[in-house]
């Protein structure tokens, strides 16, 4: 392992402890607002969708309310989809894809599908640009039986409620130059282990779940999302981050044993997007266009396979 490549908190081969881990937390700045920036969304949006409150993160003296979205009418016999977003509190697309979403396309689907959209699971995280939360816990990393992320555990409470009636589940990610520069990084270093370099894709690509493979699904989101942004090609391995595509812009997970959120729901068809917002090739604009691309191809494939 090379000194350079360690991280600046903790002590190389040994995990961190309390010290290390309050010294982390004096290193994270509040950067930008939930309430400006997604509370006040989500209000304008009460006119049209069910608002609520499905929990709330407690980390000191600071309460952060986490809140879902929902058609009005919720319909039995209509096939539902589930979008989440903001898991990692930094991929900022994810978070304002699904807003923009259902404010401007939602209501095509009125009557046809029922929604149920988790815009930022991660608002302590998405204030401090973060992927971690307070704890240094990794919440798409935590979506399991005890959850101890409140993040994760209370999305998997909403969730359940629900289980077993979602056709299909997106959940809107990220991966950035500072997945290499500091997560990883910081993923070692907390762990106690080296930090092992990897190339971070220029493009948009999807993660489908290995036990549960829908191609179909996930190619008619590439195709919807190439219109708007680039997808990225394979690396000098023939994959991305390690793993091999099995299409274009596709790349599998054990989604379940890995304790992704997009396992949490049942549902036949998931995938996890993931853009670049970083690329000389793409702005955050077209990162966010990309996301609600993705979502739009989602319902619509739900709504031809519900047809069909």
């Amino acid at each position: 392992m090379k000194e350079s490549h360690f991280y600046a908190i903790g002590t190389p081969g040994q995990p961190w402890g309390a010290a290390e881990l309050a010294l982390w937390r004096t290193r994270q700045v509040r950067q930008r607002s939930y309430a400006d920036d997604v509370l006040s969304a989500i209000e304008r949006l009460s006119a049209r969708f069910d608002v609520s409150t499905y929990g709330e993160v407690v980390y000191g003296d600071e309460r952060l309310p986490l809140m879902a979205i929902r058609s009005r009418e919720w319909q039995p016999d209509l096939p539902s989809v589930l979008i989440t977003g903001g898991v990692h509190g930094y991929e900022t697309s994810g978070v304002h894809g699904a807003l923009r979403f259902l404010d401007a396309h939602s209501q095509a689907y009125v009557g046809r599908v029922n929604l149920l959209v988790a815009p930022c699971a991660s608002p302590w995280a998405y204030e401090r640009i973060q992927r971690w939360n307070f704890d240094a816990m990794d919440p798409n990393r935590s979506f399991r039986e005890g959850s101890l992320a409140q993040e994760s555990a209370a999305l998997m409470r909403l969730v359940a409620a629900l289980r077993g009636q979602f056709m299909a589940h997106i959940d809107l990610h990220e991966t950035t130059d500072t997945d290499e520069s500091e997560y990883r990084p910081s993923v070692a270093a907390r762990d106690g282990k080296p930090f092992e370099p990897c190339t971070i894709p220029d493009g948009f690509y999807l993660v489908d779940d290995s036990q549960n493979p829908q191609p179909e699904f996930q190619q008619a989101i590439i195709q919807a999302v190439q219109r708007v942004t680039h997808i990225a090609p394979a690396d000098a391995q023939g994959g991305i981050i390690d793993s091999l595509l099995v299409a274009p812009g596709v790349i599998q997970y054990e989604m379940k044993a890995l304790g992704l959120c997009a396992s949490i729901s049942g549902a036949r068809y998931t995938s996890t997007t993931e853009v670049y917002p970083d690329s000389p090739r793409a702005t955050p604009e077209q990162c966010i266009a990309a996301q609600v691309a993705a979502v739009c191809a989602a319902v619509e494939f739900v709504l031809k396979v519900g047809r069909g």
